[in-house]
């Protein structure tokens, strides 16, 4: 079951590298309290970081305490959305960018 974690960290991080290529390219963040923190912070990587520290305390309390199908849950949920981001990223870079 520990691997449920660590799928849960590799996802963190693919959904990291993936909301920095979309500010890359001009697109907006869609998370209001990512968005919240990207206002307050001077760099964007401190901002996510943050976000996904709480996101990894939050992933090892449902390990710890056997919840491993809500966690196995999120982890499709965060496939899912790291899909939709790179299909986006690959639309936006068949635009040129616009």
């Amino acid at each position: 079951m520990l691997s449920l974690l660590v799928q849960f960290a590799y996802l963190q991080a693919l959904d990291i590298l993936s909301t920095l290529a979309f500010l890359l390219v001009g697109v907006d963040e869609a998370n209001p309290v990512l968005r919240l923190l990207l206002g307050m912070t001077h760099s964007p990587i401190v901002a996510l970081l943050a976000i996904k520290v709480v996101a990894v305390c939050l992933a090892t309390y449902c390990w710890r305490s056997g919840r491993h199908r809500l966690l196995s849950r999120v982890n499709v949920f965060y496939a899912l959305l790291i899909a939709w981001n790179l299909t986006a990223l690959v639309v936006r870079a068949a635009d040129g960018g616009a």
